[in-house]
């Protein structure tokens, strides 16, 4: 049986790395362009934790400020919207984002990936 593949990063942030990385995601998020939409692992990438995807939307959720920025630009990789927030489909519509007829986001005419990313 082969040996599965060892992670390259910590399991849990220390306090000053979870902070870090909140105010990353939140300063992300607030760059985040009307009528385009990015994914939880785009920011994930940009703020220094790739594997951190599901953290992002946990911090989305759970923090106080993240209620002021346009969080309903944040999908996941295929395009999805959060389960639950039926509004969220709304709001990105009304920002003149299309979606498919499967439901999710139209990402390659909504995929905002910011240069830094390059």
């Amino acid at each position: 049986m082969p040996t599965p593949p060892y992670k390259d990063y910590a399991d849990s942030m220390d306090a000053e790395e979870a902070q870090t990385f909140r105010r990353a995601v939140l300063n992300i998020v607030a760059q985040i362009p009307a009528g385009s939409v990015t994914t939880y692992g785009t920011i994930a990438l940009l703020a220094g934790w790739p594997s951190h995807a599901r953290m992002v939307g946990r911090t989305l959720r759970y923090t106080p400020e993240a209620a002021a920025l346009p969080c309903h630009r944040v999908v996941n990789a295929v395009g999805r919207t959060a389960p639950g927030w039926s509004r969220q489909r709304e709001l990105l519509e009304a920002e003149g984002v299309k979606f498919k007829p499967n439901g999710h986001v139209d990402m390659t005419r909504h995929l905002w990936e910011p240069e830094q990313l390059f």
